[in-house]
């Protein structure tokens, strides 16, 4: 319960609202308390005196009780609402916050489904619990003492009848909620495991098709589904064992009362009216029994819920700003590596070993190796993605994990391999880095990226809508549009990982003859599987196996280096093959026309 109970917290912005909520729902319970009095009142005094005056003032008081009743359940149900809501409005606003604050070691470990289940899922248990099931609670549970003490004011010998089934009622509860408890913490897990297989496969349709895998899904996804339904069958089932001992026992109890009761009143103890008060007292002491039995399940979600919910909240951020971490500004674009290393966990394999080299101010380091070489984990050690494990990044001679984050990935300008863009207009994921950016500024950038051409033919233009992802726009026109957005932040440090993968060769020289005038004054970096692309490059590092097997520019390497060369002429190689009818496709998926524009003459 310490999870649920941190819930109380974000009550804290809402202590008046929650107050007030709590005090109209005791003066709506003191309204309830009152109508058995008031009958007992007409009974003893109206009908038993035949006295119309009393039976006409008694339902007049009844109808303004119920009327007051009715106002101040509104104003609970009102206030209730806005506490709940504005909890979970900060609740999700903490978490998206966080989880955009967390590591990438964080995300490499979590999926998707995960975190939206958390987001969207459990915080709203979160809400329903603070928003009814708590101050339902808390009005089942004035509701049960309130009648308890009028039952012992009418008759100390009846009450004690239901005081004495007490113990029971209350071992059923914590029995139900010992088991019940775990069993929702366990549906929310497998709830989630369902949110994951329908993410995947939304975003994977077009692979689920070409593969002809949707059988396969549609039976992974049921698998999933049934395991839901499995754990809910089992709350099911201990739900439907304890609501009939709830009801055995409160029948136990009417029963009781009224043995007790009706013989006081055959001995003149106690009379009619007192009697019927009684029988109205103790269902209102039953009705809030039941109504607990159904909030104490609410209140076994809701903590499994926060449980999974301060999981990310208590999660560690790593990459984070030191204390005494200081803006970077004015540079001048040095970055040097200091005998780096690097692996992701403790007890795991090395992903960079030894990597030193340094890149002064405006020049172009290109990296080559195999896939799993290390080529984007060095670039990823620039902006902080990750920290080195040993050894130090420098920029400017200053240690990456001394600067202030925010000011370190501003003058880092990344076009990443696999491209996103966001829903949205072509504008927007443009400027997606700098909103202010007039639209001169945008229309450059993209003419400089080569993709002004493809979006000045749209019916739309720059305000052409981006689908989910950018589906509906090809993979080299959404490489264009993610470099434009790179080059829009005007960075002195700019990365391009393998951001010519989805170009064509036409298409690819043109964009390399801007991005030389661009990336004049800036230190580039630039992943790529093809040696034209890194050729001109001030400095190529050949990794292999986390290490600088080769460093040096293109004549140098063509002799020095049996790596390099050979990743030259097999592509060369690739290419004369074409004027042979030939078809090779490379890393880089090339078509027929890009492989024969790329075939020497």
């Amino acid at each position: 319960m310490k999870a649920l109970l941190r819930t109380f917290r974000y009550l804290k912005p809402y202590l008046l609202m929650s107050v007030a909520s709590l005090l109209v729902l005791l003066i709506s319970t003191a309204g309830n308390l009152a109508i058995p009095a008031v009958s007992q009142y007409v009974i003893d005094a109206g009908i038993s005196q035949r006295q119309p005056s009393v039976l006409l003032r008694g339902g007049l008081m009844m109808v303004g009780i119920a009327l007051i009743r009715a106002l101040f359940s509104f104003l609970q149900g009102h206030l209730s609402a806005k506490v709940s809501q504005g909890v979970a409005y900060d609740l999700r606003n903490q978490l998206y916050e966080k989880i955009q604050r967390l590591s990438f070691s964080y995300h490499d470990q979590s999926q998707t489904g995960q975190l939206l289940t958390r987001v969207t899922s459990d915080v709203e248990l979160i809400h329903t619990f603070l928003g009814s099931a708590l101050l339902q609670s808390l009005g089942a549970v004035a509701m049960l003492v309130g009648s308890l003490a009028l039952m012992i004011v009418i008759s100390l010998r009846t009450a004690l009848v239901l005081l004495a089934l007490a113990p029971v009622a209350v071992g059923v509860f914590a029995l139900f909620f010992m088991k019940a408890r775990p069993l929702f913490t366990e549906a929310q897990r497998r709830l989630e495991a369902l949110n994951i297989a329908l993410q995947e496969n939304l975003v994977g349709v077009r692979v689920v098709r070409a593969f002809v895998r949707r059988a396969f899904e549609m039976d992974r996804f049921a698998a999933r589904n049934e395991a839901v339904m499995a754990i809910q069958l089992k709350v099911g089932r201990i739900i439907a064992f304890a609501i009939p001992i709830i009801f055995l026992i409160a029948n136990l109890a009417t029963l009781g009362v009224t043995w007790v009761g009706g013989i006081q009143v055959i001995n003149e103890r106690m009379t009619i009216g007192a009697l019927v008060a009684l029988s109205n007292y103790i269902l209102m002491a039953i009705f809030p029994v039941f109504m607990l039995s159904f909030l104490l399940a609410n209140m076994a979600q809701a903590a499994a819920g926060a449980q999974r919910i301060f999981e990310i909240l208590d999660a560690h951020i790593e990459i984070q700003d030191e204390p005494d971490a200081r803006p970077l500004a004015e540079v001048r674009g040095r970055v040097t590596f200091d005998q780096v290393g690097f692996r992701y966990f403790e007890h795991q394999p090395w992903i960079l070993q030894e990597i030193d080299f340094e890149a002064p101010p405006g020049h172009k380091v290109a990296l080559l190796g195999a896939t799993g070489s290390g080529k984007s984990t060095i670039t990823n050690l620039i902006p902080r993605f990750y920290d080195a494990t040993r050894g130090r990044v420098l920029i400017d001679g200053h240690d990456v994990r001394e600067i202030a984050l925010d000011s370190l990935r501003r003058q880092v300008g990344i076009v990443l391999q696999e491209t996103l863009l966001f829903t949205g207009t072509i504008r927007e994921n443009i400027t997606f880095g700098r909103p202010d950016a007039t639209i001169d500024e945008v229309i450059a950038v993209a003419k400089a990226a080569q993709a002004h051409d493809f979006i000045s033919v749209l019916p739309e233009g720059y305000e052409a809508p981006v689908g989910e992802r950018g589906v509906n726009l090809s993979g080299g026109q959404k490489q264009r549009l993610a470099i434009a957005r790179a080059l829009l932040v005007d960075p002195r440090i700019l990365i391009m990982d393998d951001a010519m993968s989805n170009v064509d060769y036409q298409t690819e020289t043109k964009l390399q003859r801007a991005l030389n005038h661009l990336m004049a004054g800036r230190t580039s970096f630039i992943i790529a599987q093809r040696v034209s692309t890194v050729r001109d490059a001030d400095l190529i590092l050949v990794l292999e196996a986390g290490e600088i097997a080769a460093r040096g520019q293109h004549a140098q390497l063509l002799e020095t280096s049996p790596i390099y060369a050979e990743l030259y002429y097999t592509q060369l190689e690739g290419a004369e093959a074409t004027r042979e009818g030939i078809f090779i496709y490379d890393h880089d998926e090339l078509s027929e026309t890009e492989l024969e524009s790329e075939a020497p003459s």
